[in-house]
This record gives structure tokens, C-alpha cells and sequence, in this order.
């Protein structure tokens, strides 16, 4: 019986593991080359359409520039139209009060600001649809020439905990809620830090500026 000798078992086991190293380099390589691929097309994705921007395009032609405001907006940017286009009194009101708020952990995030006259005419057109009627929006949303949003007197807070702050402290800076149906909307009335805000409007139909 023949016996092979040992340096040919050896090449022979070689030969078999062969195929089996192959296949393993083979397989890391397509790995590396696909987890590439996906981390370039990530990046490519994020770099040209961050979530802000989808946000604010669906808007079509009434973004930021009409007064639209995006998320986590506060009365410190400077960037944004619906804020810096503010009554610069109000502003600075709204300014003093949020940097002592802060000390209370509260933090003044707007919701609104100053609006274009075409943003307030389609906001009013929502409401319209909203309630049913023009009489019933009205309640809401005043017109482009009526509304102290156009003209940049008047400021939506965002967050229950700033606007019961305000509640509580807005009249030592002027701030004053106008409406009492809302919580969220406030005018400068300097008068206030002396001698209080004036007593509220049930709503915007009853006060005289919207009957202009």
C-alpha cells in the first residue's frame, strides 16, 4: 500500500483551504464596499434636504420671509423675519422679560410674530375654512389691515409654562395678554408696568382696532 508523503498531504490540505480564504476576502470586500455606498448616499441625503427645509417648502411661496416661523424659534433670533421684524420696543420688552425668566428655567419660544399682509390674508383664509364662517374666524384671526401681527405690535408665546409666567410677570415689562381667549397672544402696553394691563377682550371681535 502506498503512502503519500507528508509534505504532499500538506500542499494538498493548502490547496483546499484555498477557496475558503478567497471567498471570506471576497465577502469583506463587498461588505466594505456597500457600507461606503450607503454612508455616502446618507450624507448626500442630509446635506441637501434637511428636515427644516422640507418643513418650510411645503409653504410654497409663504415661507420665513412672510413671517412663517420654524421650530425652537426664541425672541433672541436674530435671523428670523418673524422676530426681528418686531415693534423694537416690544422686542426689547419681550427680551428683558425672557432674561429674567430664564433664571426660573422658563424660556420664551414664539409660536408667531410679525406677519406679511399676504401671510395674514391666508391665514385668515384657514381660519375661515377652519370655522365655517367669516364671523366665527374672526374670533381668531383678524385681517391684514387690522391685525397688530402685520404691523409687527403683537407676538404669539409658544409653551403653557412661558405664558403663565407672563401671566404672572408680564405687566412689570409692559407685556400684556389682550385677548382672553388667548393665552398665547401679547401686546406692549407700557402703561402696565405702573398700573397694570388693561381688562382683557373676550376676543378680537370685541375690540375697536378690528373694527377699522
Amino acid at each position: 500500500m502506498n503512502k503519500t508523503p507528508p509534505s504532499a498531504r500538506s500542499t494538498t490540505r493548502r490547496i483546499r483551504r484555498l477557496p475558503v480564504v478567497v471567498l471570506v476576502v471576497v465577502i469583506a470586500a463587498i461588505t466594505a464596499a456597500l457600507g461606503h455606498q450607503l454612508s455616502q448616499s446618507s450624507s448626500s441625503s442630509s446635506a441637501v434636504l434637511p428636515s427644516n427645509t422640507l418643513r418650510i417648502d411645503h409653504r410654497g411661496a409663504l415661507g420665513e420671509a412672510d413671517g412663517a416661523v420654524p421650530d425652537g424659534v426664541t425672541v433672541f433670533d436674530d435671523e428670523v423675519p418673524a422676530v426681528v421684524k418686531l415693534d423694537p420696543d416690544l422686542l426689547k420688552a419681550l427680551r428683558q422679560a425672557a432674561t429674567d425668566a430664564a433664571d426660573d428655567g422658563v424660556e420664551f419660544y414664539v409660536n408667531s410674530g410679525w406677519r406679511s399682509p399676504e401671510y395674514q390674508n391666508h391665514l385668515l383664509r384657514e381660519a375661515v375654512s377652519k370655522y365655517g364662517s367669516e364671523d366665527e374666524a374672526a374670533r381668531w384671526v383678524a385681517t391684514a389691515t387690522t391685525s397688530p401681527h402685520v404691523s409687527g405690535d403683537a407676538v404669539d408665546i409658544g409653551h403653557s409654562d412661558t405664558t403663565v409666567w407672563l401671566a404672572k410677570n408680564g405687566a412689570e415689562y409692559g407685556l400684556c395678554q389682550i385677548y382672553r381667549n388667548e393665552p398665547w397672544h401679547y401686546e406692549l402696553r407700557p402703561d402696565a408696568i405702573d398700573g397694570g394691563c388693561p381688562r382683557m377682550y373676550a376676543d378680537p371681535t370685541q375690540d375697536p382696532r378690528m373694527q377699522q
